[in-house]
Formats: structure tokens, sequence, C-alpha cells
């Protein structure tokens, strides 16, 4: 026996179905985080299921795919630490495997690249540096996250260039 399709479900699929796409236009968005939103306006399990279906059949929530940008918007636009951004990624649902599939796609270390950019950004700021400048460079990069070996390391070849 067929299941009646109830007016008052199919109408609450088409508005928070439109409310939805309003909610990733803005950016992509993984799954959870959809699925977060759409339990804030309190729909059933049903209408959540049936409108992340519709949206994955237009390509609209894929984590693989979300994965990816998040990693490369970071890295571009915040120069967050991998290890940051990993966590930013759980927490928005995203499994490891997803996440470790998605940094594997760099060439080289996002963390490495991402220190280099912080570094030459500051410097490009200070006519000559100091060693306080220095410190407070080391400190500022240690608090985004970034491995203290890395930063270290990074530190000395600075110190060594400015003798």
């Amino acid at each position: 026996m067929k299941k009646q399709k109830n007016p008052a479900d199919e109408e609450l699929f088409a508005r928070y179905f439109n409310s939805s796409l309003r909610f990733l236009s803005f950016r992509p968005r993984s799954e959870k985080e959809i699925t977060d939103y759409l339990l804030k306006k309190k729909l059933s399990p049903e209408i959540i299921e049936k409108i992340k279906i519709k949206l994955s059949e237009y390509n609209l929530i894929d984590d693989k795919d979300f994965a990816q940008w998040w990693i490369e918007q970071r890295l571009r636009n915040k120069q967050r630490a991998l290890r940051v951004i990993k966590m930013e990624l759980r927490n928005k649902g995203i499994a490891r495997e997803v996440i470790e599939n998605a940094l594997s796609t760099f060439s080289i270390s996002p963390d490495t690249e991402s220190i280099n950019k912080l570094i030459e950004k500051k410097l490009k700021r200070l006519d000559n540096p100091t060693e306080e400048d220095i410190k407070k460079l080391y400190q500022s990069l240690v608090r985004k996250g970034f491995n203290f070996d890395d930063v270290s390391k990074k530190i000395k070849e600075i110190r060594k260039k400015l003798g």
C-alpha cells in the first residue's frame, strides 16, 4: 500500500528546500551544516532527509568538495595551521578520511606555505625587524596553531638572513 502524500509535507519540503538553497548561496556547506540548519527549523527527519537527497542530486552538498574548498579558502585567506583546519572540518561533520584525502591533493606542506606567507606579510611591514619583532612573530605563529618545530626552523632562517 503506497503512502499518501501529505500536501502540508510537500509545502514544507518546497519552502525549506528553497530556504536551504538560500543558505547555500552564501558559501558551500557540509552535510552536517545543512542538517543542523534544518533541525533548527524543527523539521521532521523525513523532510530533512528528503531535502538533503534533493540537494545531493543537484550536487549542492558534497563533503569531499566542501573539504577541498574549505582547505583552499583557509590556506589562501586565513593562513591557518593544518591542525586548526582539520579541527574546523571535524566540527563541520567531515570524516577524517575525507579530510586526509583532501589534504593529500596539496603538493607542498600547507603549513609551510602558510608560515611563509605570514612571515613575508609581517616582514614587509617592518623596515628593520628587531629581535623583539621576531619574538612577537614567533609567538603569533604558534598562537595560530602552527607546529613549534616548523615555526622555530623558519625563525632561525630569518635570523640568519638578518645577521
